[in-house]
């Protein structure tokens, strides 16, 4: 009978630090690839001869594969070998990127975006993974640890496309990062330890229980619906705060913009935290205290008039304050959806991650439309209200358990 090789025995670590060191990289060059393009809509658009009305696609099928593939694929971690399936998706993912990068058509470059995005999903099979082998008492800090590389590489993904953009072209990012997978593919498979789960459902049966999971289990439903709300306002705020910053009030550069970015990678460290105090049964307030402090930082844009260089300092502020608060929900949620079912943890994690990726989906639409018919007055109201509501239906959690 299969088993699962990375269960800690006795209480005793199975994960190394340079093996936590290795995952948070591998998430941060994966989860990076998910971004590279956002940033360059624009000369992507206009070398590939797309009309205004499509460049959308552009970001929108890389997202919509890595959704596909949350639902899809990483439920396949509960089934198949884990270092053989994180293999194969890279494999998946730097394919694609090689093509964006020689990319003739529009076609072509946004078929290759879908692949990306469903090889991207690596990244959510290695978070359980990385769970599997910690122990108990410190199982929030290694996820913590490993997610905060997830958050650094989705931060820094937009100002390094950016910056080398500026300096060579846009087709480079993506040739660069298809060659740093490939590079990745090769430390993993000599690193990683095998690792088997011990049941081997069906593929139709994983999609099953997924339902099921869905169904019966209330801590799953109310964290994925907590987080996507939370990343909601990371991703409107992120989505129209480049608006902001290129248009007349600041009138920076695209590298002005990457800077500016750069500032809000520091919100990052909020990860071990958060796996911190919920190894220590402090995930519940911590949670309100992400909700309020996303709703207020969101808010306080309004403090001072833009263009001067407060409001720019508040806006750097507030930036740090959102990544915060919105990577902290997310391991403190994880490390309670991680003790549900041990053996059930990659499906867990797919809905979890599909859910809230929606949430953030859904808000880059609405961010678009709110800039362009109220300007940043209608972001703040709406980067208010989705916390606010948060924070009033997790406020129903102990009644409902009542």
């Amino acid at each position: 009978m299969a088993t699962d090789t990375t269960t800690p025995a006795a209480g005793r670590p199975a994960i190394s630090a340079a093996l936590t060191l290795l995952l948070a990289t591998a998430c941060g060059m994966i989860a990076a690839n998910l971004y590279y393009a956002q940033p360059l809509v624009d000369p992507i658009r206009t070398a590939l001869h797309m009309p205004p009305a499509a460049a959308g696609l552009i970001v929108t099928l890389t997202q919509v594969g890595f959704g596909l593939g949350l639902l899809l694929l990483v439920p396949l971690a509960d089934k198949v070998e884990n270092r053989a399936l994180v293999l194969g998706l890279i494999g998946l993912a730097a394919a694609g990127l090689l093509v964006q990068a020689m990319a003739p058509s529009a076609a072509i470059f946004l078929a290759a975006g879908l692949a990306i995005g469903l090889g991207s999903v690596a990244v959510q099979v290695l978070v359980p993974y990385a769970s599997h082998m910690a122990p108990e008492a410190v199982r929030g800090r290694v996820v913590g640890n490993v997610m905060s590389g997830l958050m650094f590489g989705i931060m820094l993904a937009r100002p390094v496309a950016s910056f080398v953009t500026e300096s060579l072209s846009w087709h480079a990012i993506f040739l660069i990062s298809s060659l740093a997978m490939v590079a990745l593919a090769g430390v993993l498979a000599r690193s990683l330890p095998p690792r088997r789960p011990a049941s081997r459902p069906s593929y139709a049966e994983l999609l099953v229980s997924m339902g099921r999971l869905v169904r019966d289990e209330p801590v799953l439903r109310r964290r994925a619906l907590y987080q996507a709300a939370m990343f909601g306002v990371f991703t409107l705020f992120w989505t129209c705060v480049p608006l902001l910053l290129l248009g007349p009030a600041y009138g920076l550069s695209q590298n002005g913009v990457a800077l500016f970015a750069l500032a809000g990678v520091s919100g990052a460290v909020s990860a071990p935290i958060a796996g911190w105090l919920a190894d220590r049964g402090l995930g519940q307030p911590g949670t309100v205290a992400a909700m309020l402090g996303a709703g207020l930082a969101v808010l306080a844009t309004l403090a001072a008039p833009h263009g001067t260089a407060l409001g720019l300092g508040i806006l750097v502020a507030a930036a740090v304050m959102i990544d915060f608060c919105t990577t902290a929900n997310m391991v403190i949620s994880q490390r309670m959806l991680f003790v549900l079912h041990p053996d059930l943890r990659a499906r867990i994690n797919g809905i979890y991650m599909a859910t809230f990726f929606m949430g953030g989906a859904l808000a880059s639409g609405v961010g678009g439309w709110a800039y362009a018919s109220g300007g940043w007055p209608r972001v703040v109201l709406i980067g208010v209200i989705v916390p606010l509501a948060a924070l009033a239906y997790f406020a129903t959690e102990r009644r409902a358990a009542s």
